[in-house]
């Protein structure tokens, strides 16, 4: 008699596996991917009303620290030759369609999500040159760019945390170490910054009390 056939695990390589997204990650990724869509969008929009008239004020100058207008006319706003934000406006977007796709439980392979997470970590390395840059070159914050800041390390978590779990099995402790604390690190980097912002700025700050 022939041997009747076993069964058998998901033999599917990794990188073309469908990865199913949690709920709350799902709209984690749609929510934050809005949220990113339209600071950019304002942005543009303010840096088109300031190109049309030199003397307008932006909507998101509240103080001389807190002042997009001082930090839309520098050079680090236009890297590329021109507003940083469009990169923002293209990025976002597909990052909301990727949140709608989630959140409607369409199954998209782990290629994609990889390709994703590695897009945002570009974003996000550009975010922190832009801090950098922000806090001892320019010496003023934009609020919304802060906004595009908190997004886009958010999304670099949920979206590292989606791509890794499909392939979480033949991970280095080390790796399943930084999944497991992944929000903690995260809320490290936060209150990091903000500690950096409060000393480089300490000097006004001190002037409100």
């Amino acid at each position: 008699m022939s041997a009747q056939p076993t069964e058998q695990s998901d033999l599917t390589p990794a990188p073309t596996r469908e990865v199913r997204v949690g709920a709350s990650s799902a709209w984690c990724v749609l929510i934050a991917g809005v949220i990113g869509l339209l600071a950019s969008m304002t942005l543009t929009v303010e840096k088109i009303k300031i190109l049309l008239n030199p003397s307008y004020v932006p909507s998101c100058n509240v103080n001389p620290i807190m002042s997009c207008g001082s930090v839309m006319t520098t050079p680090q706003a236009s890297v590329l030759g021109f507003p940083n934000p469009l990169l923002g406006i293209v990025g976002f977007t597909v990052v909301v369609v990727t949140g709608a796709l989630a959140v409607t439980k369409v199954p998209l392979p782990h290629w994609y999500w990889a390709g994703l997470d590695a897009g945002i970590l570009i974003g996000a390395v550009f975010v922190h040159w832009l801090i950098f840059q922000s806090l001892y070159r320019i010496g003023a914050l934009c609020p919304y760019c802060m906004v595009v800041w908190v997004v886009t390390l958010t999304l670099l978590v949920v979206v590292t945390s989606i791509a890794f779990r499909a392939s979480l099995e033949g991970s280095t402790a080390v790796m399943r170490l930084l999944f497991q604390w992944r929000w903690s690190i995260a809320v490290l980097w936060f209150t990091g910054v903000f500690l950096l912002i409060m000393e480089r700025f300490w000097n006004y700050w001190s002037t409100l009390a």
